[in-house]
């Protein structure tokens, strides 16, 4: 079994950021030993070069292997540019026994919305063919999300290329796409692919109830687990599906 941890939308800096919260997540998750953990974005609230020195110091102490892409937050105030100095790359291929996760940066400097664009949707096309014929479970990693997620109000920062990226991914075959974004936790499933948006791992921004989460997947050969896990709450599951149906 494979074990990804999903964390999402830190806003480090922010006056709502909650440092014990985020702490606490970061305990639970090393408890759980996942293969991987990924986050996806809005690492900081201003993308401040101190602020990513934050960040990156809270999340040094997550155990095992961690990939980030970086959000619309972080490209605030020339975080595009400085993003790299810290978290060392904005997108990339990490391939792990039976499991390849492609992270894909889908910030604009100083917009809201997100964008891949055409050069990077190819690249993203060819890791999907190059996972595929390695015979991987594939995952996506960005911030955007690419399907509008329920309860979150009028569409504003979407991701201007979803269509085309949705077209690609369903086409490519990935099996698992995953996001943030939207401090929202939700699960689509087109054709065979789940799309998954996380919630807020250490904001008070927060809708209705909902409190500080992250998600966890677990992938076997046949099947995927996904699991809402609240930090000062409950477990949740939101989703199982088996991969041979």
């Amino acid at each position: 079994m494979v074990l990804i941890a999903h964390i999402s939308d830190l806003h480090v800096g922010a006056p709502n950021f909650k440092e014990d919260i985020l702490l606490e997540a970061i305990r639970q998750i090393n408890e759980l030993k996942p293969d991987a953990t990924v986050i996806t974005g809005d690492l900081t609230d201003n993308g401040y070069y101190l602020e990513f020195l934050q960040a990156a110091e809270y999340l040094s102490d997550l155990k095992g292997p961690h990939i980030f892409v970086p959000g619309n937050h972080d490209a605030r105030h020339v975080g595009n540019e400085t993003f790299e100095d810290v978290f060392r790359y904005r997108k990339g291929t990490f391939v792990m026994d039976d499991l390849t996760i492609i992270g894909l940066d889908s910030s604009e400097p100083d917009l809201d919305y997100g964008k891949i664009g055409r050069s990077q949707q190819i690249w993203m096309e060819e890791e999907l063919e190059r996972a595929s014929e390695r015979g991987h479970f594939r995952v996506i990693a960005l911030h955007h999300h690419i399907i509008p997620v329920p309860k979150t109000g009028r569409e504003r920062n979407v991701l201007a290329d979803a269509g085309d990226i949705l077209y690609s991914i369903i086409r490519k075959g990935a099996d698992l796409v995953i996001s943030g974004h939207k401090h929202v936790p939700h699960v689509w499933r087109v054709e065979d692919t789940f799309f998954v948006t996380a919630g807020t791992v250490s904001s008070l921004k927060l809708r209705g109830k909902d409190i500080n989460s992250y998600n966890t997947y677990y992938i076997t050969e046949d099947s995927i687990r996904i699991v809402l896990n609240q930090v000062q709450g409950e477990r949740i599951e939101l989703a199982s599906h088996s991969l041979r149906e």
